[in-house]
């Protein structure tokens, strides 16, 4: 009968913040030290010259994906693990669902802005 070596040595492999069994107040003091750490960057980066000025939005939008994640795993306690696949679905279709209505908004809006008509200047002022 072979063993696992990990589970042999009592270490099992989690998420960073799936070890809420264990001692959810770190969990929460890890995130809440990530969350802070990426919120000073972003503004940091955004009021400094470190980062060529037409790059920052890029830089901004990695950070706020960073943020997004950070929340998802340390806050709400979201994994891979098999318990979690209900979760992770519900995020899916919740970022497919977002996804279509901007997608299809800025489509909307890009085809009735090219069928207006185009503006005449004023007269008189």
């Amino acid at each position: 009968m072979s063993q696992d070596p990990a589970a042999a040595s009592g270490h099992t492999d989690k998420a960073p913040g799936a070890d809420e069994a264990d001692d959810p107040l770190h969990s929460y003091l890890v995130g809440f030290a990530l969350a802070c750490g990426l919120t000073l960057a972003s503004f940091g980066l955004a009021n400094t010259g470190l980062i060529w000025e037409p790059a920052i939005p890029v830089v901004l939008m990695v950070l706020a994906v960073a943020q997004m994640g950070v929340h998802l795993v340390f806050f709400l306690h979201l994994g891979s693990g098999p318990d979690q696949t209900n979760n992770v679905m519900a995020l899916a279709f919740g970022l497919l669902i977002v996804a279509l209505v901007l997608v299809g908004s800025l489509w909307i809006m890009a085809h009735l802005n090219g069928t207006m008509m185009p503006m005449s200047p004023r007269l008189g002022g």
